[in-house]
């Protein structure tokens, strides 16, 4: 199954992201979202050794704090710009935004676009994720719940962990996935996190340390959940013949697919069993002529260990119902078959949505890793995840021309 839309071989490679800006990530206080993307932005167009005013088009995501988005151009001083648009498809965003930077800038609607994503829940110092959760939707209107969700809802079943967690039982139930193999992914992404410098959590963990966190919203440990980061990334997106120009190597966008499950959560449906990143990468590997066999690293969505497990299942790296034997068999860690989360993901490094694993990609494309760089890195799967499963995004970059 595809999803279709604007792709192809023409597309593939036409688009290179030239820029990355990352600013202070993690517990970084007394700065908005805004702050963040202003200085996101300025980072990722001084990386591409290019001057504000080359760029003109801007698109954002607003994140659990608004992001600044709609104040960044007169923040910025930026003029006369032929993209101006702000997305939200949750996780999903980052994926879909250069998507939409890589149309605009080969259709010749722009001839440089950025892409920014910043965020500051985190309002003051011991901030709990439940707090700075709760702060960052306290202004959000209440919707009373419709139909058949309201049963959920009436009984206390509201907000991500629980409803992870819920899947992650499914798939427990139908497959006999345990406990331990979502620890296997967490231990395999800290171990990648001691080797990044912009990591938030880098002593060593062992599977007994998973097993004896806490736990959030059974099956679900401490340690099977993303943390919650303040800061802000920004990536600079023109067209493959000018990236080459440009100060750094170019990452080139072989190709892009989404998928947007719609579950029903009634009798019947796949919630906890199937996402959208089957259906979205195939699509993206299908414009970029490859197969899964041809992808060195991946960069996944991790909000919770489960949505890894889920993921590489739906892909296609192993089997469906195989993705807990899989992640023990230390194929995810360094050293493993399939390197994915290189950084630490959102469980180790830091959460930033979707620009967490699009950041890291960026850099191991680049080659730019230091002690994490993937030795074979030619062709790097990035997902994105929105919503509880609801939508995914995958791109498929490469430092190699087509």
């Amino acid at each position: 199954m595809t999803s279709g839309g604007v792709s192809g071989p023409g597309l593939s490679g036409s688009a290179a992201i030239a820029g990355l800006g990352i600013t202070d990530i993690g517990k970084v206080y007394g700065r908005t979202s805004a702050d963040f993307a202003a200085d996101a932005v300025l980072r990722a167009v001084a990386d591409a050794g290019l001057r504000l005013s080359d760029i003109d088009g801007l698109l954002t995501s607003n994140g659990m704090t608004g992001g600044g988005s709609f104040q960044l151009p007169e923040t910025l001083g930026m003029r006369d710009l032929g993209l101006n648009v702000t997305l939200s498809a949750a996780g999903a965003t980052a994926s879909a935004a250069i998507q939409y930077a890589a149309m605009a800038v080969t259709s010749g609607m722009c001839d440089a676009v950025v892409y920014v994503h910043a965020d500051a829940p985190l309002a003051t110092p011991g901030m709990s994720s439940a707090a700075a959760y709760a702060g960052a939707y306290a202004g959000a209107p209440a919707r009373p719940p419709q139909g058949f969700r309201g049963v959920a809802r009436a009984n206390g079943l509201s907000g991500a962990n629980p409803l992870y967690a819920l899947a992650a039982r499914r798939h427990m139930e139908r497959y006999g996935t345990t406990t331990e193999h979502l620890g296997a992914i967490a231990v395999a992404q800290r171990a990648w996190a001691v080797g990044s410098p912009l990591a938030t959590m880098r002593t060593p963990i062992t599977l007994a340390d998973h097993q004896a966190s806490r736990w959030i919203a059974e099956p679900l440990r401490l340690l099977d959940c993303c943390l919650v980061s303040n800061g802000g990334i920004a990536f600079v997106v023109t067209s493959a013949e000018r990236a080459r120009t440009l100060a750094q190597p170019p990452v080139y966008v072989w190709g892009w697919g989404q998928g947007h499950p719609g579950y029903s959560m009634e009798r019947g449906c796949e919630f906890g069993l199937v996402s959208g990143a089957g259906m979205s990468g195939a699509t993206a590997m299908k414009m970029a002529g490859i197969s899964i066999a041809d992808i060195d690293v991946c960069e996944l969505y991790d909000c919770y260990t489960f949505t890894v497990l889920i993921t590489l299942e739906d892909y296609g790296f192993c089997a469906k119902g195989e993705g807990g034997p899989f992640a023990a068999s230390g194929a995810l860690a360094p050293g493993g078959a399939l390197p994915t989360n290189t950084g630490g993901g959102q469980l180790s490094g830091y959460y930033l949505w979707g620009v967490t694993p699009l950041s890291e990609a960026v850099i191991q494309a680049r080659g730019q890793g230091g002690r994490r760089q993937a030795p074979s890195h030619d062709v790097v799967l990035v997902s994105g995840n929105g919503g509880v499963l609801d939508f995914h995004g995958t791109l498929i970059l490469s430092g190699q021309p087509r």
